[in-house]
């Protein structure tokens, strides 16, 4: 396929990508629907060790989030002023998934990690409300 068409069939083929997302999107934000779901994660690494924690997050554990029925998307945050100190998000369709995610995994990664961590990881969980990530409009969240 020469360039030129290549573009061409991404052009034709886009609006119907998006087209099929926005109906996902408010099929799960209908009323009575499930919002999407964030747990943050929060930790600090034991002095030299921050690196060693970001790759355990990259090689370990991302691939059993990318696993999980209902998972979206997950950052990894570091601190440049305390490279000992991250903050990581996981965005879930929703607090199922997220817990389900959590009952069967999450202590695993936690033990994990603890031989490098200073103390243990605090964890928030939220409901997301706005994303221009994902296309979450504020009159659409729940």
């Amino acid at each position: 396929m020469l360039e030129g068409e290549f573009d061409d069939a991404v052009d034709q083929v886009a609006p119907y990508l998006d087209a099929l997302y926005e109906t996902y999107l408010e099929a799960m934000y209908q009323e009575g629907a499930n919002s999407m779901f964030a747990r943050v994660v929060e930790c600090q690494s034991k002095a030299g060790k921050g690196e060693q924690v970001g790759n355990k997050l990259k090689n370990d554990v991302l691939p059993i989030l990318q696993k999980q029925p209902g998972f979206i998307d997950f950052l990894s945050l570091s601190d440049k002023t305390n490279p000992e100190r991250m903050v990581c998000i996981s965005f879930w369709t929703s607090r199922e998934d997220a817990d389900r995610y959590h009952q069967h995994h999450y202590d695993t990664i936690n033990d994990a990690l603890r031989p490098i961590l200073e103390s243990p990881p605090m964890l928030g969980t939220f409901a997301v409300d706005v994303s221009t990530a994902h296309r979450i409009a504020a009159d659409r969240a729940a």
